[in-house]
């Protein structure tokens, strides 16, 4: 379907992004699904979690697809949906954004990386979702680790103008620690609490501030709270688990 479609200026909108992002990677989770079913290494029925699966494989598209920006642009094969970007390219170029030395560029461009970045950011709790019902722990960790680098990667992303400049990517010993904190699903959600509590804290001080223009700062508020609600419990005891071995360290 999209072998032949000139994506120079991106998909058309934001159903044509997600049927896109479905095909690439939404199959890929489904297909995933009903292996780990097949193998027994899950139960039978976790091969009909299409819908899950789905989410999952394009919470991590929508991630790659954001932060690529310029290097797809640059090859004429761009993703972002026209229906989102138009709104902030005067020029109704995708390429608008790449003059970053003008200053009502810089403040469009930072309204449209972060309107793409909430709406990746909405399918997180559906991928939280399904990694709850993933019982096997090397399955587990297969599926977090990608997962635990998308939400750091959108975090890095949101009010970040290097996004037009090059490509953002998180720093190799963050993603080691990242690895690291897979073992456990109150781990994940731990590192879901601590980034979207990190674009709640950015979107909360842009809120004051009258010059910063960003039409999706109350959705981006509104889905950082509910991932924040979603994991704040599992976020709590992974603190206290911290405290107890330093408190009996020093005799406490």
């Amino acid at each position: 379907e999209f072998i032949g479609k000139d994506l120079g200026q991106g998909t058309v909108d934001v159903k044509e992004y997600n049927r896109y992002c479905h095909f690439v990677a939404g199959l890929v989770g489904e297909g995933l699904s009903r292996l780990f079913a097949a193998s027994g290494l899950e139960k039978p029925s976790f091969a009909s979690e299409l819908f899950l699966s789905d989410q999952m494989g394009m919470f991590l598209q929508k991630t790659n697809i954001i932060r690529d920006y310029l290097e797809d642009y640059v090859d004429h094969r761009a993703f972002w949906p026209q229906s989102i970007w138009k709104k902030y390219s005067k020029t109704g170029d995708l390429g608008y954004f790449t003059n970053q030395d003008d200053a009502e560029v810089r403040k469009l461009s930072m309204a449209c990386v972060n309107e793409l970045v909430t709406d990746a950011l909405e399918l997180a709790p559906d991928c939280l979702a399904y990694m709850s019902k993933l019982q096997c722990v090397e399955v587990f960790k297969f599926c977090a680790i990608p997962q635990v680098m998308a939400i750091a990667t959108l975090e890095k992303c949101y009010c970040n103008l290097d996004v037009f400049t090059g490509v953002v990517k998180i720093r190799k010993g963050l993603s080691c620690k990242l690895i690291r904190k897979t073992n456990s699903l109150e781990e994940v959600h731990d590192v879901f609490f601590q980034f979207a509590s990190a674009v709640l804290k950015r979107a909360t001080a842009n809120q004051q501030k009258a010059e910063v223009y960003d039409p999706s700062l109350a959705r981006t508020i509104k889905i950082c709270n509910t991932i924040c609600e979603l994991t704040e419990e599992s976020h709590k005891k992974q603190q206290r688990a911290k405290i107890i071995p330093i408190a009996l360290a020093v005799g406490v």
